[in-house]
C-alpha cells in the first residue's frame, strides 16, 4: 500500500495504524461483513449487529446513540461508521476522543461494491473478500421489465417510505420496481394513507426498521398485491447481497 493516509468515502484522510487488529462496527451491515470476513477482528457493536447470529462481542449500545466513553476505553484502531447509520455528532465526539473513525457513503447498488472494497483493502489493510466478487455477479443482471408500480413502507403512524437516493430505493430498480414516491424531495418521505395507495400496483413489506407481518401491514392495502420481505435482504449492504436478488425476486414474483 501507498504511504499516503487512505480517504475514506466522503474524501477524507483516515490516519490508520497497521496493521488493523481491533474494530468497533457501528454498522450493522458492515459488522456482518467484517466478522465474516476478517474473524477475530470485531471486538464490539451495536445491539442492532444481529449478523452472523453466533458474534460474539461486546455491544456499544446503538447506531444513533454509541457508548463513546466505552469504545474509547475499547482501543480500537479503527471504528467503522456509516453516514446515512450514525450522526455527525457522534463521529465528531469519537474522533474529539482521539478514535481513528472510518465512514462510508452508501446510496446505491454499485456503491456499496465500491465502498466495501475500499473498507476491506484501503481501510483494514486486508484482500478483497471473495463473497464481494460473488455479490456483484448476483446483481449484475439488467432489471425486469416491465417495472412495477410499487411502495416500500419503512414505517407506520406516520407512514414513511422508501424515496430517492437510497439504497434500498437502487436496490428496487434492480428488481423492476418503480417507487412511485421517489419524485419527492425527501429520501424517506412521510404519506397520508391516500398517497401510499395512490398508483401502486404491489406493496414491498420489509421486517425492518418496523416489523411488518402478516396481521400488520398488508390490511393496509386493500386489493393491492403484497409481498413480506426481509428488511436485511432489501437493506443491508453486506454478504446477504450474494443470495438476495434471487430471494426477493422469488417473493415478488409471486406477490
Amino acid at each position: 500500500m501507498s504511504d499516503a493516509e487512505p480517504v475514506d468515502d466522503l474524501g477524507t484522510p483516515v490516519p490508520i495504524a497497521r496493521p488493523v487488529g481491533r474494530v468497533v462496527s457501528l454498522v450493522p451491515s458492515l459488522t456482518e461483513a467484517i466478522a465474516l470476513s476478517c474473524p477475530g477482528m470485531l471486538v464490539a457493536a451495536t445491539y442492532w449487529c444481529t449478523h452472523p447470529r453466533e458474534l460474539a462481542v461486546e455491544r456499544v449500545r446503538g447506531t444513533k446513540n454509541p457508548h463513546v466513553r466505552r469504545i474509547a476505553e475499547l482501543a480500537p484502531d479503527l471504528v467503522i461508521c456509516n453516514q446515512e447509520e450514525n450522526r455527525r455528532i457522534d463521529v465528531d465526539r469519537l474522533r474529539d476522543a482521539g478514535i481513528t473513525v472510518w465512514v462510508t457513503r452508501i446510496r446505491t447498488v454499485d456503491e456499496a461494491f465500491e465502498s466495501m472494497g475500499r473498507l476491506f483493502t484501503a481501510a483494514l489493510g486486508v484482500e478483497r473478500p471473495d463473497w464481494l466478487s460473488e455479490a456483484e455477479s448476483a446483481w449484475a443482471a439488467p432489471p425486469p421489465e416491465p417495472a412495477r408500480n410499487a411502495v416500500i413502507p419503512i414505517w407506520r403512524d406516520p407512514w414513511m417510505v422508501v424515496g430517492r437516493d437510497t439504497f434500498a430505493g437502487d436496490l428496487a430498480h434492480r428488481l423492476g420496481l418503480r417507487l412511485v414516491h421517489a419524485d419527492r424531495p425527501d429520501r424517506y418521505p412521510k404519506v397520508s394513507t391516500t398517497e401510499l395507495l395512490s398508483g401502486v400496483d404491489l406493496a414491498v413489506l420489509p421486517d425492518e426498521p418496523y416489523v411488518f407481518t402478516e396481521t400488520d401491514g398488508p390490511e393496509a392495502f386493500p386489493d393491492i398485491p403484497v409481498a413480506l420481505v426481509s428488511g436485511r435482504d432489501l437493506t443491508w449492504y453486506g454478504p446477504s447481497l450474494v443470495s438476495a436478488r434471487a430471494r426477493l425476486s422469488d417473493q415478488l414474483t409471486r406477490a
